[in-house]
Parts: C-alpha cells; sequence; structure tokens
C-alpha cells in the first residue's frame, strides 16, 4: 500500500474544521439567522478545553452544549471559540479549542460534521486550567436546567442554553 505522504486526511479534516469556524464567527458577528442552532460536542479533558470544576466533574469524559437562545459573548478564535453559557442558573465561560470537537450539528437544516478526536491529547485533572470567569456583561436571566433522567425528551427551552445528553433522544 502507498504512503499517504501529502495526509489527506488531516487536509481534508482541517478544511470541515473551518467551516465550523466560520460558521461560529458569523454567529459572533450577526447571531443566529433564522431557526439555525447548534449542538456541539467535545471532549471534556482534552488540552485546551477550560470548564468549571463543577462541569467538568458533571461530564468528565465529552459535554454537549446547545447554542441557540441565550449565550453571550461569542468569540471565535484560529485555534479555539469562547462562550457563555448558564448552567443551572450559574453563568459559565467555556473555552472549546476546534481539536477538542467530537461533532457539530444543526437540527435546523440536518446539517452534521463528525470529527475524530482519536488523537486529541486529554490533560490529567490535576492539570486542567480553571475556566475563565463569566464576563461582567449583562446576562439574560437563565432557564432552570431540565432533569437528565426525563421519561421524555424535552426541546431546548426558549430561556436559556441546556446541556442534554443525545442519549435522552434515543428510543428505549
Amino acid at each position: 500500500m502507498a504512503t499517504d505522504h501529502i495526509r489527506y486526511d488531516v487536509l481534508a479534516r482541517d478544511a470541515l474544521r473551518s467551516v465550523l469556524r466560520k460558521v461560529l464567527s458569523d454567529a459572533a458577528a450577526h447571531g443566529l439567522p433564522g431557526e439555525h442552532h447548534f449542538f456541539i460536542t467535545f471532549v471534556s479533558k482534552a488540552e485546551g478545553v477550560k470548564l468549571s470544576p463543577r462541569l467538568l466533574a458533571q461530564y468528565p469524559e465529552e459535554m454537549t452544549i446547545i447554542l441557540q437562545h441565550q449565550f453571550w459573548d461569542l468569540t471565535v478564535l484560529e485555534d479555539r471559540f469562547e462562550v457563555g453559557l448558564s448552567f443551572g442558573g450559574i453563568p459559565e465561560r467555556l473555552v472549546v479549542p476546534f481539536s477538542a470537537i467530537k461533532s457539530f450539528l444543526d437540527p435546523s437544516v440536518k446539517f452534521g460534521l463528525q470529527f475524530d478526536t482519536s488523537d486529541v491529547t486529554e490533560v490529567a485533572p490535576d492539570n486542567l486550567p480553571a475556566a475563565p470567569a463569566p464576563s461582567a456583561v449583562s446576562v439574560p436571566a437563565p432557564a432552570t436546567e431540565k432533569a437528565e433522567a426525563a421519561d421524555e425528551p424535552t426541546p431546548p427551552s426558549q430561556g436559556g442554553a441546556e446541556v442534554v445528553r443525545l442519549d435522552r433522544f434515543r428510543k428505549k
């Protein structure tokens, strides 16, 4: 078998991550158009991810966030994005490198991307950086967090961001 010196797999992955970067940059600059909203799943302990200890304890392997109605200070850089969200009424600031993202989904148009994160370096819990403090910008009143053990899946609320496990939506 021939050796791939060009590394097409890396080029394709980076091109798809640039789609994600562009979409988030547009959302940061102009807000979300129409019914668009994003489910973003990432590796919680990946190098460069910054979460509060509370969120890391709750989501030690991976975390899914929803950017829909209530998020603030979305900042998109070359290698990561940063966003303010509310979890259980507590404002948090998350930093997520694009290399830590496992999947991106915009269910309004049935568009999704899956990323191979097998090469992601995980950081030992003792060495994880602290999450940045939430910004001093006025934060809209958050909605209460939904219980994870709900029998029926509930759509994201109009009033706030919600972290959900995708297993909630699978038929049992």
